[in-house]
């Protein structure tokens, strides 16, 4: 991991760093290494998980689910992990690290109910295109990790990032059944998912898009 310091022994078990991890040679990991002894539960995770807001509300309302945000800045995953430990969430969990490393080294097949990536850092300038959090690539290891049936659920207010999207998804159709982006249940009136970045571009009158990809097979 190249990130900087962001120490989490005052905040766990709601925030964990990458160095908290197993070695990744050991064997792949899931649920249970995050949520020991909850077999059987949902389990949800979010990439880019900014200061907590989704996680604190969907967390709270659905107390039945088990949730993992994965954020790679430092100052963002304290504020996310301490909101967590603050309203004392048994069932939200975040860690610091690089998402993309995560997926493709440590979470096992078949593990996550549910991926949630909302307002993903756009990379605007073509040399940074690389970057995204969605590619070809990215697309066949979150079609690893989804158990059948499970779901990769996109929200963006680039629209160049969502043309993006657009054209990856069109090449992965044999992985993944796209549908309508239905609202989470915490999500406010009016709200596409009730972050803070939709919040504050809702007040910037920008337009929001939204899709679900549902795993074949």
């Amino acid at each position: 991991m190249t990130q900087g310091d962001a120490p989490a022994t005052d905040l766990r078990p709601w925030g964990l760093n990458a160095s908290d991890l197993p070695d990744p040679e050991s064997g792949r990991i899931g649920h249970g290494f995050f949520f020991p002894g909850r077999a059987g539960r949902p389990f949800e995770l979010e990439i880019g998980s900014g200061k907590g807001t989704f996680l604190v509300q969907e967390g709270a309302a659905r107390t039945d689910t088990d949730f993992l945000g994965i954020e790679y800045a430092g100052e963002f995953f304290r504020y996310a992990a301490d909101r967590v430990r603050r309203h004392a969430m048994d069932n939200v969990r975040m860690l610091y690290a690089d998402a993309g490393e995560v997926v493709r080294c440590w979470l096992a097949d078949a593990c996550v109910r549910t991926v949630h990536l909302y307002f993903s850092d756009p990379w605007p300038k073509k040399r940074h295109h690389k970057r995204r959090v969605v590619q070809l690539d990215s697309l066949r290891e979150f079609h690893r990790l989804l158990q059948p049936g499970g779901e990769l659920r996109l929200v963006t207010d680039h629209p160049d990032l969502w043309a993006w999207y657009e054209v990856h998804v069109s090449q992965v159709t044999d992985l993944f059944e796209r549908r309508m982006f239905e609202r989470p249940s915490s999500a406010g009136e009016g709200e596409v998912v009730g972050t803070n970045f939709e919040r504050k571009y809702r007040r910037e009158g920008r337009p929001f898009h939204a899709m679900t990809l549902v795993r074949r097979g």
